[in-house]
């Protein structure tokens, strides 16, 4: 029997769980862009108890939108996917669009500048940043006064952490991944 070519081109991942699951997110090929594994956004929502309905919910560094798509196909009321490259925002834009996903709230803009400013509170806030910049410590900084009473925040990193200013709920490790779900001190 012969193989069949590979009908699913390009870079894809896969929603585990909740009303998406199951269904596939392409996105484009780019520099520091690595989604976060199934087995890892499976562990991080039974850390978080499958359901996070009406939660509100920021993927501040979007990407491919594996834990923002994630979060919404778990009953998030809102999530908001922030990310700068235009060709990974387009294609946030039409996941979004096609789920249909309308409690998602895509931006072009950088996460840093929009969490060291004013404005909503979330309660969880996905950081996933390319692991190749500084962005997670800054980033991790500024997140903690955008946080609902209670709030988490989810962290991947290079290196195990363990921030100043956060109690480790939990955390785990995936190839060469240290993730971790954290909350303010």
């Amino acid at each position: 029997m012969k193989s069949r070519p590979n009908s699913q081109p390009g870079n894809v991942v896969r929603i585990v769980g909740g009303q998406f699951r199951s269904r596939l997110l392409r996105f484009p090929d780019l520099p520091g862009l690595r989604p976060t594994p199934d087995r890892v956004r499976e562990t991080l929502f039974n850390w978080l108890g499958q359901r996070l309905h009406g939660w509100s919910c920021l993927d501040a560094f979007a990407g491919s939108g594996a834990l923002g798509f994630e979060a919404a196909s778990r009953g998030a009321g809102r999530v908001l996917m922030l990310e700068r490259e235009a060709a990974a925002e387009a294609a946030l834009r039409r996941h979004a669009a096609e789920l249909p996903a309308p409690m998602v709230e895509v931006r072009r803009q950088d996460a840093l500048s929009y969490l060291s400013g004013p404005g909503e509170c979330f309660d969880l806030i996905l950081l996933d940043p390319p692991f190749s910049g500084d962005l997670l410590e800054p980033a991790l900084r500024s997140a903690a006064t955008r946080l609902n009473p209670g709030g988490k925040i989810y962290a991947e990193s290079p290196q195990p952490l363990a921030p100043e200013g956060y109690a480790v709920l939990r955390s785990g490790r995936a190839g060469l991944s240290h993730f971790c779900l954290l909350e303010t001190v």
